[in-house]
């Protein structure tokens, strides 16, 4: 089974992040900050990815050291479910509408992290959620995760539907990538041989 647990403990949090790559998207996340944990539960559900997340953050000050090192710790623990990524699909991509947004992904799970962020976000805030800390969860996950990960909000103006639309595209690539390709199960989808 292609499963992880990631401890993390700082001085400012303290996140476990369990994850099933051959799950059915069942989730139990629970960091203290709601409307993350709402997205963390999309990321889940259309990923197919069983993922219990419980973190503990600094939240006197803000949300931002609990939002960055989930982003970390599930990256760990991502590259660790995969392994070796022998059989993998690798690549993955989504066009994600969601009324007035619509938000394009393309990921490779290539061992050489980099984000492409082109999302505008026209609030500061969704709810008390610091919008500005949607880039720094997607950059913490893709380099801890070693995904190259591009984001693109072609269409938007309501700021809970763009960073939404922008967690279940991810998702859905990420869905697509991790699946065990039929005709190379046995192979490592490189021609270097590693990843």
């Amino acid at each position: 089974m292609r499963s992880a647990t990631i401890s993390r403990q700082t001085a400012e949090t303290k996140i476990t992040v369990e994850i099933n790559l051959d799950g059915s998207g069942s989730y139990d996340n629970q960091t203290g900050v709601g409307f993350f944990d709402h997205m963390l539960d999309q990321l889940a559900r259309h990923s197919l990815i069983d993922m219990t997340i419980r973190a503990e953050g600094d939240y006197h000050i803000d949300d931002h050291h609990t939002v960055e090192d989930t982003g970390i710790a599930l990256g760990q623990a991502l590259a660790q479910a995969l392994g070796d990524k022998k059989g993998i699909r690798r690549y993955g991509e989504c066009h994600l509408p969601m009324d007035d947004a619509l938000v394009r992904c393309a990921l490779d799970l290539s061992a050489r992290p980099y984000l492409v962020w082109n999302v505008e976000i026209p609030t500061q805030k969704i709810g008390s959620f610091d919008t500005e800390l949607v880039r720094e969860f997607f950059t913490a996950f893709a380099t801890q995760g070693g995904i190259t990960l591009h984001i693109d909000q072609l269409h938007g103006f309501n700021s809970h539907h763009i960073v939404e639309a922008a967690f279940k595209a991810v998702a859905r690539a990420l869905r697509l990538a991790v699946e065990t390709d039929p005709r190379k199960s046995d192979a490592i989808p490189s021609t270097k041989g590693a990843l």
